[in-house]
């Protein structure tokens, strides 16, 4: 269950972004993505499908609104060995995501800038990316998920050496993950209680 096949990457800090597709796409991972991070894949040679070519719906609303649709969420979220839930997913044209790279929208660093507008703050709260993490993190025993980048090394070593990412790593990152998004959403209502509380 912790073989790759397709991956999404959708991150706003790009460390170690390179490597980590060129090796999925040497693997014949299709790595689905979205705005920067797909352009940046691109211009190092990387294969990439768009989210848009892969949902069939375009991005809107400034990016806003990109990665929050069925055929990702129903991906994340499927238990592949419950014939109902697969049934659904072939239905609705739903193939497996076996691996989410996502970070989040720099909040912490945004409102750390002296005077930053509350609109700009706002701007920077990431939707899209908390709840991807946390569907995948949800369904870790068919998903991996990524939260930082310095774990991409171990997702490399263990294809490389095992061939599918191992089920007790997978919970480890699911944990991470979701202690991630605890910590964002922290952050955030911090900010916020302190400029409208």
């Amino acid at each position: 269950m912790g073989r790759i096949r397709r991956a999404l990457i959708s991150v706003s800090d790009k460390t170690g972004l390179l490597e980590l597709g060129r090796f999925l796409a040497d693997r014949g991972v299709e790595i689905l993505s979205t705005g920067g991070t797909a352009r940046a894949l691109r211009e190092a040679g990387v294969t990439v499908r768009d989210v848009a070519d892969y949902t069939g719906f375009p991005e809107m609303m400034d990016g806003r609104v990109k990665t929050l649709h069925p055929k990702v969420h129903g991906a994340l979220l499927c238990v592949w060995d419950d014939p109902e839930h697969r049934r659904a997913a072939e239905e609705a044209g739903i193939g497996p995501i076996d691996l989410v790279v996502v970070n989040l929208y720099p909040f912490r660093e945004t409102v750390a800038k002296p005077n930053v507008p509350v609109e700009e703050a706002v701007e920077n709260i990431d939707i899209g990316g908390p709840t991807m993490l946390r569907s995948a993190a949800k369904n870790c025993a068919y998903v991996t998920v990524v939260c930082n980048p310095k774990r991409y090394s171990d997702i490399i070593a263990a294809i490389e050496t095992k061939g599918e990412v191992p089920g007790q790593l997978r919970r480890r990152l699911a944990f991470e993950a979701f202690a991630h998004t605890r910590d964002y959403d922290t952050a955030i209502a911090d900010y916020l209680n302190s400029v409208w509380g």
